[in-house]
């Protein structure tokens, strides 16, 4: 008999469910929600205290593994709350730190495993807290949350944020731990509220990181500090910007790291970048550059621009053993930004004449400063032939491009004794020609202090790349 027409089908209640569909339902819900249903119904209770539900919670935001369960004998749900109630003001970050800190030491531990002897074990929550008392400023989350599971490293070399050796130059910087960051902390004018993340005991090197926005910086930006060497003002600092947060800074550098972005030279990390597309082949002659900016030998005012780079010949290890040849003399066509060419030639290479033969490889590392913000360099290198001692060949150097990192101009320079304030944000890629009017010479190729890979050994501290030899 059918059912009369007035009369509506009673509303299904979720509780009615069976339990293996109200299980799939609750496996979809985040941590919030779950832990919310604990509280809706006694069933609801019930289910959401499902175990297996609580692994997923557990791996995406704590990265527990099977194997630490069962070190720990607790439940996933256990495992989870007793975490939460530890960490749980940084779930946003934990994951990516956490996941960012063991590939670094397990990359390290393969390849540089002195340095993972220099790191520092994790602080306590009232550390922190004990710290931005000492301050009087807020630490970020994401910082605080690194510091949980690393408290940086000590002050030895090398420094775990990477290194640069260049002819009597040298920087390797550590991860500063809480302590002495906080011993570092800045009062003063042109740095007020900023905390120093890094050190090189070298060249006292720091990079900063705000944590007010005050003198023209946004609130946990990360920077080189550039002191303004043209204006009357001690406090007018510039900045070379290389992060806009904590968790950004990090991450991308421990990517950089672990990708092989930056090479291992002497078992420490050197902060050169590669561009794929900077390779060029002649015959049997592979020529690759890389390169790198360095913020301690660089200005904005005057505008002095510091750049190094590493290049690689390599000749095939299929090449007959008669393409055997040895380096000449290079020549270098360097433009600026403004388009203005200088052209070098001079003999060999770090005052050398390298031989190249099949399989052979041969690196050198060399620089050159600019007045504008950004510039590239081309060129050849002239070969002769071992077995055919008149045949001379040219071989080519890519073209390869150094850009300035994102600066910032300071917010207190002196002009005729007036304070102006002034802020200018310049992007990579803008010409700014009005910061290379009173430069002189634009560029130069300096090969008269170019270094092969044996010289990447510490140099003596102190001392700076000089510009001529």
């Amino acid at each position: 008999m059918a059912a009369p027409l007035d009369m509506e089908p009673s509303a299904l209640s979720l509780e009615l469910l069976p339990t293996d569909p109200l299980l799939l339902i609750l496996s979809f819900l985040d941590y919030r929600d779950l832990m919310s249903c604990c509280y809706l119904s006694r069933r609801l209770n019930q289910l959401s205290s499902h175990d297996p539900l609580w692994k997923r919670h557990c791996k995406k935001y704590w990265l527990i593994s099977e194997e630490e369960k069962s070190q720990r004998n607790q439940s996933w749900k256990a495992i989870f709350i007793s975490t939460y109630s530890d960490l749980g003001r940084y779930i946003r970050y934990y994951a990516t730190l956490k996941k960012a800190w063991d590939d670094l030491e397990k990359y390290l531990g393969q390849r540089c495993p002195r340095m993972i002897g220099s790191l520092k074990e994790s602080v306590r929550e009232e550390d922190l807290d004990a710290v931005e008392a000492q301050i009087g400023c807020k630490l970020p989350d994401d910082y605080r949350c690194s510091f949980r599971i690393h408290n940086g490293q000590k002050l030895v070399v090398p420094g775990l944020m990477g290194s640069m050796a260049l002819s009597n130059h040298y920087r390797s910087e550590d991860l500063l731990d809480i302590d002495t960051a906080a011993g570092g902390f800045q009062q003063r004018l042109g740095l007020k509220q900023c905390l120093p993340l890094t050190f090189c005991i070298h060249t006292g090197l720091s990079q900063y990181m705000a944590l007010e926005s005050v003198e023209g910086r946004n609130k946990y930006e990360i920077f080189y500090q550039c002191p303004d060497q043209m204006a009357r003002n001690p406090s007018a600092i510039d900045m070379f910007i290389t992060g806009t947060s904590y968790l950004e800074w990090f991450t991308s550098y421990v990517n950089k790291v672990v990708t092989g972005g930056y090479p291992i030279i002497r078992d420490q990390i050197f902060r050169y970048v590669h561009d794929k597309e900077c390779v060029a082949t002649t015959g049997d002659i592979t020529v690759s550059v890389s390169t790198s900016f360095l913020p301690e030998l660089s200005s904005v005012h005057p505008p002095h621009y510091f750049f190094t780079y590493r290049i690689r010949i390599e000749m095939s290890k299929d090449a007959l053993p008669e393409k055997a040849c040895q380096l000449d003399s290079r020549y270098w066509r360097i433009t600026n930004a403004k388009g203005d060419v200088e052209e070098v030639q001079g003999p060999g290479v770090v005052g050398e004449f390298p031989i190249i033969s099949p399989g052979k490889v041969y690196e050198y590392a060399s620089c050159t400063t600019f007045s504008t913000t950004s510039g590239y360099m081309e060129g050849y290198y002239t070969f002769h032939c071992l077995y055919y001692k008149d045949k001379f060949f040219n071989v080519t150097i890519p073209r390869f491009h150094m850009v300035c990192p994102t600066f910032k101009v300071s917010t207190a320079r002196m002009v005729n004794g007036d304070a102006v304030v002034k802020t200018l944000l310049v992007q990579k890629e803008t010409n700014h020609n009005e910061y290379a009017a009173d430069e002189d010479e634009d560029s130069t190729d300096t090969d008269e202090y170019e270094d092969r890979r044996r010289v990447l050994d510490i140099p003596a501290p102190g001392g700076c790349c000089p510009r001529h030899t």
